[in-house]
């Protein structure tokens, strides 16, 4: 018996063995590279093939990119320069860039759009990123739209003023007609109030405070709007109008009213079904028609609306999409609650349809910057208009890749923070299902 357990025990190892590292082969960049590079000999083969497809691509741009034409004063210049070889002539974008961003705004007001592009940052960042910056900053959100009419157009500060005091006039009746009637009737007295009041009074009365007390700014006219700055008041102010506008409609759509549903599904299907730059051409040339003679209305606004009326309905879309994913268990607890319909929207359905749509939201944001380039099919200088112009120069006449390279990588820039983002704010609302 001893012995059987002398000889059990003697197997028994009573130290612990020190952890060894895994083979390098199998962590680290080795072991990535070796399972999914170098996996087969399939793999190995089209690994070899891409690396070499890659290096002969630097091979050829690198040299073109980094070519010393920065001091570049025309075409002809820069081939001197390049002295035969092929390279790139930066010396355009030396040359024009503050006209790429600004199109024809006057020089010595170049501080005005830069600041209003800092203001915007301000703006929406209590929107964005509403847990790390004060609350407070709303009111200054609200603001901003005016704001930035005032500093890009320039002229009297009185007319964003009484623009502003129409919506709270329009507000303060709703308040006071709601506590007598119900919701909607109040919303359209309210809203009738508020265009009475920026059709017949706003000017006259803005005209009146100015003439006792002129705060102005030196006016700046449309034409002389271009550029990236152009892209981006048309851009900023279609995503920012859009969203709002596109809810309703999706509501809308979605409405046991008859009229108010085929008014809807009219015009998002008539939008949708048209392109943006039929669009454009009715606002820039037909529109004139409608309206009443010797009426002026502004170019940029009337583009403005047309696109923000074209994002409203692919946003209506996406965001119906969103209310259609809803389990329908959601608007049967809003019920259970006894909460009215608006209540239920604002408090329930709207947030969870939102968060789903988030992706569709943001390519849609993205879509409508991307396509305020269009606008230079009307004659508006948008930065590809531009580039046209500036072709136009017999110093650059002839310059292609090098104008497409730089509106290329500032539209970039911008589209890529807004996936960013999106992709920021659903980790943060954790849209997916654990």
């Amino acid at each position: 018996m001893s012995n059987t357990h002398a000889d059990t025990v003697l197997f028994v190892r009573d130290t612990m063995l020190p952890q060894q590292v895994p083979p390098s082969s199998t962590v680290g960049p080795v072991g990535w590279a070796r399972q999914n590079l170098f996996s087969g000999w399939l793999n190995t083969v089209l690994t070899v093939l891409s690396f070499l497809f890659v290096v002969f691509l630097l091979y050829r741009l690198v040299p073109w990119f980094v070519s010393p034409t920065w001091d570049g004063t025309s075409l002809s210049n820069c081939r001197e320069i390049l002295d035969g070889h092929e390279g790139a002539c930066w010396g355009v974008i030396r040359d024009r860039w503050q006209q790429l961003l600004f199109g024809f705004y006057p020089s010595d007001l170049y501080w005005r759009p830069v600041l209003t592009l800092v203001l915007l940052f301000v703006a929406i960042a209590p929107v964005l990123f509403a847990d790390y910056v004060p609350s407070k900053l709303l009111y200054f959100s609200v603001a901003f739209p005016f704001v930035m009419v005032w500093l890009l157009w320039g002229g009297t500060i009185w007319m964003p003023i009484m623009a502003a005091a129409g919506f709270g006039i329009g507000y303060g009746v709703f308040q006071a007609v709601s506590k007598v009637l119900n919701a909607g009737i109040a919303l359209f007295f309210g809203v009738v109030i508020a265009v009475a009041w920026w059709v017949v009074l706003a000017a006259p009365v803005a005209n009146g405070i100015a003439s006792v007390l002129p705060l102005a700014i030196e006016p700046v006219q449309s034409r002389e709007f271009g550029g990236f700055m152009l892209s981006i008041t048309i851009g900023v102010t279609a995503i920012g109008c859009s969203l709002p506008i596109g809810i309703v409609l999706a509501l809308g759509r979605r409405s046991d009213l008859p009229l108010v549903k085929f008014l809807c599904v009219g015009f998002i299907e008539f939008i949708r079904g048209v392109p943006l730059i039929t669009l454009l051409f009715v606002a820039s040339t037909l529109l004139n028609i409608f309206l009443p003679p010797g009426t002026n209305f502004d170019i940029i606004l009337r583009v403005m609306i047309m696109v923000t009326l074209f994002a409203s309905a692919y946003m209506a879309e996406v965001i119906r999409g969103g209310l259609a994913a809803l389990p329908k268990g959601q608007y049967e607890a809003a019920d259970a609650l006894g909460l009215d319909y608006w209540k239920a929207q604002r408090l329930i359905i709207m947030p969870q349809a939102l968060k789903i749509s988030i992706p569709g939201i943001v390519s849609t944001f993205i879509g409508v910057f991307k396509d305020t380039t269009l606008v230079s099919i009307i004659s508006m200088f948008d930065p590809l208009g531009l580039s046209n112009a500036i072709r136009a120069d017999t110093d650059w006449n002839g310059i292609y890749w090098e104008l497409f390279i730089f509106i290329g990588a500032v539209f970039f820039i911008f589209c890529f923070s807004m996936s960013r983002y999106s992709m920021y704010l659903e980790r943060k609302l954790q849209t997916g299902h654990h």
